[in-house]
């Protein structure tokens, strides 16, 4: 059977949904149109037992994956995969964080000496009012650091700008998609009330990037609030975790996990069958048969290329 090229949520109909960041000066009809088109679908997802400790020892005939509910054969797998990171560091800078801001730039900054190595490349973008681009992509440590460090609190929370940005324009410029982990941390309490992006467009953009986010809520009332609902669910969508530190000592514990679920996962590609070139989303289950004991997370699926695209 012929192989036919799919995009592995990749297809980004630029003018869609037009909006302007001050991060990036171009028009949007001046901005490149990307297309990333494979014969297979890349998911990176980790696996743990029910107290939450990695199982790094599974093999390829361990697991199952469904298409649109439909089984799919496994053609590649590998265990802790070593691809490089691009990584997205989104901090929340708006007022409702002021009181307990310098901590949370010490605590991002040791996670970017934590995570980072020679191969990967982190965007710092800061959201308030508006989604603005502190430090582009760069493998500088001390870069990433600085831009930290010289962020300041103030105004409102654009959060699904800054997600629906740092996809777009960062995340998704290094192709193919496949040869890339993709990754985003989000520092926030989540409530946004600025954005010209729906909390639903935001989650499309970051499922065409192919990036897993990981969130990180600055709520500290120990009360559930709307925003933490919306951290979670950004996070469940893609295959990431949501964290809820109840104290500022706690961040640094929170990133640390982060950091070690980067390091412990797994990576299998399969070829869809059928393969349907029709831009809708199909949703993707992994499965591992008669091991109750285990919880996988990956995202819940991607978005298929237009066949006209």
């Amino acid at each position: 059977m012929k192989s036919v090229a799919v995009a592995l949520t990749a297809f980004v109909a630029l003018g869609a949904l037009p909006f302007a960041f001050q991060a990036q000066d171009r028009s949007e009809s001046d901005a490149p149109t990307i297309r990333a088109e494979v014969t297979r679908v890349n998911m990176l997802f980790t696996v743990t037992d029910k107290k939450g400790r990695f199982v790094t020892d599974l093999g390829k005939d361990e697991f199952k994956v469904f298409e649109n509910k439909k089984p799919q054969k496994i053609l590649e797998f590998t265990s802790e995969s070593d691809l490089p990171l691009r990584l997205a560091i989104l901090v929340d800078t708006s007022n409702s964080i002021r009181d307990r801001f310098r901590f949370q730039q010490e605590a991002a900054t040791t996670f970017i000496n934590d995570v980072m190595r020679s191969q990967d490349k982190a965007v710092i973008v800061s959201f308030d009012t508006s989604a603005e681009l502190a430090a582009d992509l760069t493998s500088d440590t001390q870069v990433l650091e600085k831009a930290v460090h010289n962020l300041r609190p103030g105004g409102g929370t654009a959060l699904y700008d800054a997600i629906f940005f740092a996809c777009k324009d960062k995340l998704m410029l290094d192709q193919p998609m496949y040869k890339f982990r993709r990754a985003m941390v989000i520092l926030s309490d989540g409530e946004d009330n600025e954005s010209r992006y729906s909390r639903d467009q935001a989650l499309e953009m970051a499922q065409r990037a192919d990036t897993v986010i990981y969130t990180i809520s600055t709520n500290i009332s120990h009360v559930e609030t709307e925003g933490d609902k919306v951290m979670r669910y950004m996070a469940e969508q893609t295959g990431g975790v949501s964290f809820f530190p109840f104290e500022a000592k706690d961040l640094n514990q929170s990133f640390e996990n982060v950091a070690n679920e980067l390091r412990h996962q797994y990576n299998l590609f399969y070829r869809p069958e059928p393969l349907n070139n029709d831009g809708q989303y199909h949703t993707v289950q992994i499965k591992i048969p008669g091991r109750k004991d285990l919880v996988v997370r990956a995202r819940r699926g991607y978005y298929a290329r237009r066949a006209n695209a």
